[in-house]
């Protein structure tokens, strides 16, 4: 018979387990979409390059959908939309539009440059939450945000950043692509968010909806702009690709599972580390596998930019501990050590990395990312 420190020893242990395995699946699942999402948009297929962009986000929606309607029986949700179907479709074409900018920006400059872009995000995040929802943030805010700008600026400044097949001189045009993204991904993030809190919609509904009004939109633009017969006769020509663009969804989605998993038992706080350390390994990967250049001043500004990162986790940390000493001094609500309440999840489900997560980054998985 186990005593209770035993069990509470064990207990502890497993949780413990648990957290490395959602963790390590989120690095995985993210890590494998990253290199298919390089593989598809950067490398030839004999000899050919895929250019319909839209298409792979047609295919990460039905993914994405197919998942959602899934977990929405599972958890029991509703699946009548419980927001003006208006907001959903504003959300939808801004998240089309990013997602857009993020593939296509792929042809002319390297990953860890996008990568890197969506750090630089934090900026944009900050200012449309002012602008929608008249948020307020403190200096130490503004200083992290100023950091991981300055580093991502330092690293596109000094050296190569163009895609290894890419003419020269069309990084600029893919840096315009990034600053695309950056527009429409902060709108998203900060709308979605602005919808969790207003009509207190669950994640898995706003998901199915958010992206079966991208799958229509993805579509619509396939079929009006020729799009969909391009892609399907490349697809003809090189069914591999088929397998890639598979994979690239089922990691995406895989990548939600574990980011859900994470955030339910363990918090954002644990999940803005894990996307720190997935954005690190993500752009080292790259590096390795298709042979990026780097200058010495890229790599610090990369020390910079993940520095800052992992600086904001530990305030993050650090506020999370004031809170857990303040709850035990104070009684309050019977909820469980560690986890999150629905209303702290619904909040979450747009508030990274970690999405990305603050403004640093925010759980996206309408991104599909």
């Amino acid at each position: 018979m186990k005593t209770a420190e035993e069990a509470a020893d064990d207990s502890s242990l497993m949780s413990g387990i648990r957290c490395i395995v959602y963790a390590s699946g989120i690095i995985f699942a993210l890590g494998v979409c990253g290199v298919f999402q390089e593989r598809i948009m950067s490398e030839p297929y004999d000899d050919e390059f895929f250019k319909v962009s839209v298409f792979l986000v047609l295919c990460n929606r039905i993914a994405a959908i197919l998942y959602a309607m899934v977990m929405v029986c599972i958890k029991g949700e509703q699946f009548a939309h419980m927001v003006p179907l208006w907001k959903y479709f504003a959300v939808s074409m801004s998240n089309v539009a990013a997602t857009w900018c993020q593939y296509e920006a792929l042809k002319y400059v390297s990953f860890p440059v996008q990568m890197l872009g969506k750090s630089f995000k934090m900026m944009p995040v900050m200012i449309w939450g002012i602008l929608i929802s008249g948020q307020k943030y403190k200096l130490q805010d503004w200083m992290i945000a100023a950091g991981v700008t300055g580093g991502v600026t330092g690293f596109l400044l000094s050296g190569d950043i163009k895609s290894k097949h890419a003419s020269q001189g069309s990084s600029v045009y893919g840096l315009v692509l990034m600053l695309g993204f950056l527009a429409c991904d902060g709108f998203t993030s900060t709308f979605q968010e602005k919808l969790f809190k207003e009509h207190k919609t669950s994640k898995y509904n706003q998901m199915m909806y958010v992206n079966g009004g991208s799958m229509c939109v993805s579509l619509l633009t396939l079929v009006t702009t020729g799009g969909l017969s391009q892609a399907l006769g490349f697809v003809s020509r090189h069914p591999a690709i088929m397998g890639d663009a598979s994979l690239l969804s089922a990691s995406a989605v895989g990548g939600q599972f574990f980011i859900y998993s994470l955030v339910k038992e363990f918090g954002a706080l644990v999940l803005a580390a894990t996307m720190n350390m997935r954005q690190v390994l993500s752009i080292l990967v790259s590096y390795i596998l298709y042979g990026h250049p780097i200058t010495l001043m890229q790599v610090a500004s990369l020390g910079v930019v993940f520095m800052t990162l992992f600086y904001k986790s530990y305030l993050g940390y650090l506020k999370d501990q004031e809170k857990k000493k303040a709850a035990a001094a104070t009684p309050a609500p019977a909820q469980a050590v560690g986890k999150a309440t629905d209303e702290e999840m619904q909040g979450l489900a747009e508030a990274e990395s970690a999405k990305d997560d603050g403004p640093a980054g925010k759980v996206e998985w309408h991104n599909g990312k």
